[in-house]
């Protein structure tokens, strides 16, 4: 079957079977292979990406449950050859590891941002609880989602400065 579906802002047709999920579709057929395969039962983040405003875990949604929608990888975040500022928070912290897990805690964090600027640590963890880190803590990852939340209510208080 033909789905058709947006992604980090482009149309695409892709022909899927009912069994084929999101996540080879994303990696496979589009080649957009910062979404990882983690453990394959949507427990680790590490394929967490954006669909319809909410994150999922795209190894657990079949292909044609995305038809219509309008979908976010890591790669979408990057907007005139400029990283997000997720992406910037988590490079100066030193959050990124490995990297394996890194895309899905940077789509979990602009999701929490998104939703709300100035989370506490507790809505740090929890809105990260579905994210898995194999190398060694959390520390540093919980210290990106601060940067971050810091640089963004920066820039917000700028614009209504500016705006005054």
């Amino acid at each position: 079957m033909k789905i058709k579906f947006t992604i980090n802002g482009e149309e695409r047709t892709c022909d899927v079977n009912s069994t084929t999920r999101l996540l080879d579709v994303i990696r496979d057929d589009l080649k957009l292979t910062g979404t990882k395969e983690g453990c394959g039962k949507g427990e680790c983040g590490a394929c967490t990406v954006i669909m319809n405003d909410k994150l999922v875990t795209s190894c657990l949604v079949l292909a044609y449950q995305a038809e219509g929608a309008d979908i976010i990888t890591i790669e979408g975040l990057v907007k005139d050859d400029e990283m997000h500022p997720v992406q910037v928070a988590f490079i100066e912290t030193g959050a990124v590891q490995c990297g394996f897990c890194t895309p899905g805690f940077i789509l979990a964090t602009k999701k929490l941002l998104d939703e709300n600027p100035n989370p506490t640590e507790e809505e740090i963890k929890r809105g990260l609880s579905g994210n898995i880190c194999r190398c060694t803590g959390y520390k540093k990852i919980i210290d990106a989602v601060k940067l971050a939340s810091r640089k963004f209510l920066e820039t917000k208080r700028g614009e209504e400065v500016e705006a005054e």
